[in-house]
This record gives C-alpha cells, sequence and structure tokens, in this order.
C-alpha cells in the first residue's frame, strides 16, 4: 500500500479548487455525543478531513445594499456553493484517499438540531440520521475557532465561509489547534449589527463551552428561533418580500423567545408556500419574493436576512481592524448608513 500523507491530501484538495483543508485525529472527538460523532458513521475512522471554501465578499453586495436578493442565496449559501461548488472538490478528494486503499466518507454537513427522535436501526447502534457539528469538527482540524455569534471564524476569511469534511480511515497527521480568542476578540459588533437581538452581549454571561485536547472554545449562546427567523424569512425588519405581500402585518422579531423548530415551522410555509391566485395578490405564492428566492436555491434553502450581523458586521470589523488576511482594494464593506425596515409593514403598499 502507497503511504499517504497529509500533506499530500491537502495539496490534492486545493488542487481541485477548495480554499482551505485541516486534519483532525478522531481522538479529538472524544466526548461529542454518539449522534454527533464521525465514529457513528464510520466506527474504524482515524482522521476527519475538514474543508473550506470562501463566501465570496460580493455575494452579500446586494443584499447590504438592500437591491438584490438572489445572488447570496444561488452563490454563496445553499444553491452552488453548498450543493457543488465544495461536494465536487470534495468528491474528487475522497476518490484521491480511496485510490490509496483508505475507505473515505465525503460528508455533506448536516443540521444536528433536526435529527429525528427514531429508534435505532442497527441494535446496539445510535438512531439515524447522524450529523457532526461541523464548525467544531473544523476547530478539533484546526482550521479556526468559533466566533462570539457561533458562527465559524479563520484567519483567511474570517466568517466568510462554508465546511464540509471527509471521515477516513487512513491515520493522518492532525494539525496544531487554533488559539481561543485568537480570532475573535469579542468586539461584539455581531452583537449590534444583528436586526433580532439574537446574539447576547458578552456582559450577559450566555456562553457555550466545548473542550478539544487541552483547549476550551466559548462562544454566545444565540436564541436560535430569532436568528432563524430573521435570516428565514419571519421578520418584516430585513425583508422588503413581507412588506410587498402582507401589508398592514406588524411583527417584532427581537421581542419573541421562541424555539429554533417553532421559527424553521413559521417561516417555511411562510416562504416556500403557495395559495389561491386573487385580486388582491395573483402571484399564486404565500410570499412571493421569498419562494422565488428559495427557487434559486435549489427549493431548498434560502437566505433573507443575509447575516447581517453575525457575518457582515463581524468581516467588517475585521477587515478594518487588519485582522483577517484577505483585503479588498475597494475598502470598507459597509460603504454607507445601514437599512433596516419598520416592523410594521405600510398598509398601502398594493
Amino acid at each position: 500500500m502507497r503511504t499517504l500523507t497529509s500533506a499530500m491530501v491537502k495539496e490534492f484538495a486545493l488542487r481541485q479548487g477548495l480554499d482551505l483543508v485541516g486534519v483532525a485525529n478522531i481522538e479529538r472527538f472524544d466526548g461529542a455525543p454518539e449522534r454527533m460523532h464521525p465514529a457513528s458513521i464510520m466506527p474504524h475512522a482515524k482522521s476527519v478531513i475538514v474543508v473550506i471554501r470562501r463566501i465570496l465578499r460580493g455575494n452579500w453586495r446586494g443584499i447590504e445594499e438592500g437591491t438584490y436578493w438572489p445572488n447570496y442565496t444561488y452563490f454563496g449559501y445553499h444553491g452552488l456553493l453548498n450543493s457543488f461548488f465544495i461536494p465536487m472538490p470534495l468528491y474528487e478528494t475522497a476518490c484521491f484517499i480511496e485510490d490509496f486503499g483508505w475507505e473515505a466518507v465525503p460528508y455533506y454537513p448536516g443540521a444536528p438540531e433536526v435529527m429525528p427522535p427514531d429508534e435505532p436501526i442497527r441494535p446496539g447502534a445510535v438512531a439515524p440520521d447522524v450529523h457532526l457539528a461541523i464548525r467544531i469538527a473544523g476547530m478539533a482540524a484546526g482550521l479556526g475557532e468559533m466566533g462570539w455569534s457561533k458562527v465559524f471564524m479563520t484567519k483567511k476569511f474570517g466568517p466568510r465561509v462554508r465546511l464540509h469534511a471527509i471521515i477516513t480511515d487512513a491515520e493522518l497527521q492532525p494539525d496544531p489547534l487554533v488559539e481561543p480568542g485568537s480570532l475573535c476578540n469579542r468586539c461584539m459588533a455581531c452583537v449590534k449589527g444583528c436586526p433580532s437581538s439574537a446574539i447576547p452581549h458578552v456582559k450577559e454571561g450566555r456562553t457555550v463551552k466545548v473542550q478539544i485536547e487541552d483547549k476550551i472554545y466559548e462562544w454566545g449562546d444565540v436564541r436560535m428561533g430569532r436568528c432563524t427567523l430573521s435570516y428565514h424569512g419571519g421578520d418584516p425588519a430585513v425583508s422588503p418580500f413581507i412588506h410587498k405581500s402582507f401589508p398592514g402585518y406588524e411583527f417584532d422579531a427581537s421581542r419573541q423567545n421562541i424555539t429554533e423548530d417553532m421559527a424553521y415551522k413559521m417561516c417555511w410555509p411562510f416562504s416556500k408556500g403557495s395559495w389561491r391566485r386573487t385580486e388582491e395578490d395573483n402571484s399564486g405564492y404565500i410570499i412571493e419574493g421569498h419562494a422565488k428566492i428559495c427557487e434559486w436555491g435549489g427549493d431548498t434553502s434560502y437566505g433573507i436576512g443575509g447575516s447581517r450581523g453575525c457575518m457582515r458586521s463581524c468581516f467588517h470589523y475585521l477587515e478594518k481592524q487588519g485582522r483577517i488576511e484577505q483585503t479588498y482594494e475597494n475598502g470598507e464593506f459597509i460603504k454607507r448608513p445601514r437599512w433596516l425596515l419598520p416592523n410594521r409593514t405600510a398598509e398601502n403598499n398594493q
């Protein structure tokens, strides 16, 4: 059997178009819940390779200006980035590993919070569907750390990244862990920029902690119900499409204390559902703008709020402070006073 090294895997993956690659040994997942553990997918796993591809800064330009929404969902979120631009080179890298005689499981990142409460299929195993906490896997692979707002941060791109992984039985040299607090300095720009007040201020003391080897990583305990409402189309403050389709409607996402699951159950039918065509609204959709953006994302996921605080405010601050490596000739990302719409929609829009 030919020797396969971490350096060989990284070199190949980068040649396929991936931006960053890191390796974790399986021991770094000690303490992870069984239903989120790589060994629950591959019991003989030795390594987890986490890959990153950047989100283009320009993917957010239209939302930041309040003029154009599809670009982020199509190119930077679920559409092509998560479903094509990363999986293709990821799969080629998995093939490269298997050419050396090692098994490779290409992993598409799911959401652990949506795992159904099912019984195990195989006696002694955990129930499906197993989903890694992909951002924690990224930390275990030495690629970065969790920012205060729960987004994953890297030295090169800040929070502008998406992650996938490969689980393998090849024993590869792990990368050194990033020192906690070396990327996120708790500036609270994310808190100030979040339209739904989903991110707690550091003074509140609401945190989540994870230990990997001798390092403890800590971030804010985000109110995910509020976050989901803003991001996935339940917040009039960040959606002109709600203002168009629901004149007279009033809703303040920042005052809600519902769970993430409840927020999804509100946003998905609200945004993706259809309705009979009427004189009042002949589109045939509940909210036409949301439904069309969802179609751009492959009809499975979509972004309306565009991560105003946790990503846009964050990388704007990091760039200004020189805390990330990628820089831009046109200066600061946020160039004009930022917009937010009223929580109550005007009654004469139609």
